[in-house]
């Protein structure tokens, strides 16, 4: 798998979070979230695809995040940003805790805590993020 990443930024295989899903009980697989009720904490992770920080945002950060069922998207305040940038802008799996926003069938998880998901071994693609 990792080959195939690192060669091809995509593999045949297995999703990685596949992988590791058993091992992550609490988390929300993203084709489950639009069930999740709006307030609601939950812990989603997955393979960093997107972080973005538009200018227009006001500070805030986007980050998608892929899983073996899609994707589920976060919101990161400016002042959380600050705290976790390295872990947010450099790690290529994570796992937030945040709560749901759900606003017509758009579903965001409002992060309040973030972190490195340990992934070994495992492969990813890479993001495609602001710089």
């Amino acid at each position: 798998m990792q080959a195939d990443y690192d060669r091809m930024n995509l593999s045949t295989g297995p999703h990685p979070m596949k992988l590791l899903r058993d091992s992550l009980p609490n988390i929300w697989r993203a084709t489950d979230l639009a069930q999740a009720q709006q307030g609601q904490v939950v812990q989603i992770a997955g393979n960093v695809i997107c972080r973005q920080r538009p200018g227009t945002a006001k500070g805030f950060v986007f980050i998608s995040l892929e899983d073996e069922t899609g994707v589920s998207n976060a919101i990161v305040a400016p002042d959380l940003f600050e705290r976790f940038r390295l872990v947010i802008t450099e790690e290529p799996f994570l796992l937030i805790e945040g709560e749901v926003q759900n606003s017509e069938n758009v579903v965001l998880v409002k992060a309040r805590r973030i972190e490195s998901l340990a992934h070994e071994q495992l492969g990813g693609s890479e993001s495609h993020d602001f710089h």
